[in-house]
């Protein structure tokens, strides 16, 4: 394009005032104010401004009019957006672990909408505690004397280190220094508490001997920590929750025990290996035991504290404590979470739950179902056997039976280029690919999300 072209074609951009006088600029000011406005048409005039001068020509107003209204659309879209799990991962820590009920929903919907009791006793008219909401509930359905709820488990772990062991000893055996999410590792978390970690035994085999020979002092507590997202196997010793009370009950210790994941209910119930329960280390004798809310629990994120009276008192009074409170919308959704559990409805009303104990034939039904929906869109899509995990650092190795939908691909690196259309669209669905194919399971698929899950594939398959 010759110099004095790309002048005219410059000269044919509005100026802003002028764009401003559109009938679509106008709603968009109402809808969104006028500086995200203008702020927008600034930058789409100047994307144009340096396509006409790199060569191209003016596209039009209608052109730059659709720009402006997209980069407004992307400006006030939320980047945490729905997702369908269709990865067969129960508890997928990169999309957001437990769905909740719809009773723990409405809980934290009404918490949040308006003014609660989060801090006042109604019944005496004065100030009271956020932290007495759930501990009945936490109490009732564990059998310890106390519970405490902060944000997360890696909280309560550090909470609980840093009240009752700063500055002295906590003795865990060398095959429990666990990594967690996100790389944060029971050794580091130790460090930040200013306790002092050490090691006894070897990774495979560690005796109570071990934990006696290491008394001194400066120890503080005997520390159990379940190995919740990894398993060592064949040549292996670990003493039991009741060896180490024992012990620690003989030198006036304390028995702290990080369950990780922490459940209510026995998984051995559903085909999987038995995952220690809360009620478990509990009347076993630990004097505190950590866990988590939203993994197997099925909650609103928090890190959950249960155990002796005295000992969770001095845990309440410690300053951290304050920093890592939960907030009255995760208060309110735990305690309709746990009545789920303390009605006998968990398996029912619990998304998690209602997943882990959906077996393979209803799973399967659920698949031959939605590719019957389907029609010719869905051509050459199967129905094969598979295997759901729980995830969210629980239960390794440990597979649940179930039904795969199986999307063929259809060129080279096809697979991976349906599950990339699969993400890209709204709402986003993501699955999984084995042996160049791209795989849905239906078993983390909420039965509400089946209609636009259709939708979506079909949109997929007739491109």
């Amino acid at each position: 394009m010759t110099a004095e072209r790309t002048q005219q074609e410059l000269r044919r951009l509005p100026g802003v005032d002028a764009f401003l006088q559109r009938r679509d600029a106008t709603a968009w000011q109402a809808d969104y104010g006028r500086e995200p406005l203008v702020a927008a048409l600034r930058e789409a005039l100047e994307a144009t401004r340096a396509a006409i001068l790199a060569g191209g020509a003016y596209p039009g107003d209608e052109s730059l009019a659709q720009a402006v209204g997209e980069r407004l659309a992307a400006e006030v879209e939320p980047t945490l957006l729905p997702v369908i799990n269709a990865t067969g991962v129960v508890l997928h820590t990169n999309l957001g672990r437990a769905p909740l009920s719809a009773a723990t929903l409405a809980a934290m919907r009404r918490a949040g909408a308006g003014y609660s009791n989060l801090e006042y006793d109604l019944a005496a008219g004065q100030r009271g505690s956020r932290y007495v909401h759930a501990e009945a509930l936490l109490c009732r359905l564990t059998g310890a004397e106390a519970a405490l709820l902060v944000n997360n488990n890696a909280a309560a772990v550090l909470l609980a280190l840093s009240a009752l062991a700063r500055g002295r000893g906590v003795i865990i055996s060398r095959g429990q220094l666990v990594e967690i999410g996100g790389g944060f590792r029971i050794p580091e978390v130790m460090a930040q508490s200013g306790a002092r970690l050490v090691e006894v035994g070897t990774t495979n085999r560690t005796y109570i001997r071990d934990y006696a020979a290491a008394i001194d002092e400066s120890t503080a507590a005997l520390m159990r920590v379940h190995t919740s997202n990894y398993r060592i196997r064949g040549f292996t010793a670990q003493p039991d929750l009741a060896e180490m009370v024992a012990l620690a009950r003989a030198h006036g210790l304390l028995v702290i025990d990080d369950l990780g994941s922490g459940t209510l209910l026995d998984t051995a119930r559903y085909g999987l290996a038995h995952e220690p329960t809360v009620q478990e280390s509990v009347a076993g004798g630990a004097d505190l035991v950590t866990f988590s809310g939203d993994k197997l629990l099925g909650g609103p994120q928090a890190g959950i504290i249960v155990g002796r009276a005295e000992v969770l008192e001095r845990l309440r009074r410690y300053p951290l404590t304050r920093a890592l409170r939960v907030d009255k919308t995760a208060i309110a959704g735990i305690q309709a979470n746990l009545l789920h559990y303390l009605k006998g409805e968990a398996e029912r009303e619990i998304p998690v739950w209602r997943m882990i104990a959906a077996t393979a034939a209803e799973i399967g039904t659920r698949a031959e179902a939605l590719l019957a929906r389907l029609g010719g869109a869905g051509a050459g899509c199967a129905v094969i056997e598979g295997v759901s995990v729980v995830g969210g650092g629980s239960l390794p190795d440990e597979g649940l039976p179930t039904r795969l939908i199986a999307v063929p691909a259809r060129a080279e690196a096809g697979a991976e280029a349906l599950s990339e259309a699969l993400r890209r669209g709204r709402p986003a669905v993501v699955g999984r690919i084995e042996e160049g194919r791209l795989l849905l399971d239906l078993r983390t698929v909420l039965p509400v999300e089946e209609g636009a899950l259709l939708g979506r594939l079909r949109e997929l398959l007739e491109a």
